[in-house]
């Protein structure tokens, strides 16, 4: 997902210029705050987090289709 260099920075330049982290997001969709040079959080914008949210919704209405198409029996069982 993000693995160019440019995708990251370190948590003390992200705690003194976030603006410089928003310009990033903006420009690349997200961006690697590193602590201690190591991934700690994503910073991403509100609307492809909620793009996110929607789709992970979205899977879930999907497994559970499936789950009741699979144990139909089973349920109309238990609606007697």
């Amino acid at each position: 997902m993000l693995t160019n260099p440019e995708h990251t920075v370190a948590i003390s330049e992200a705690n003194k210029n976030f603006s410089l982290v928003a310009r990033r997001v903006d420009a690349d969709g997200a961006v690697i705050v590193t602590r201690n040079n190591k991934p700690a959080y994503i910073v991403i914008s509100y609307p492809a987090a909620r793009e996110s949210e929607r789709a992970s919704n979205e899977d879930v209405l999907a497994v559970a289709r499936h789950y009741m198409a699979d144990h139909r029996a089973a349920f109309e069982a238990l609606a007697r």
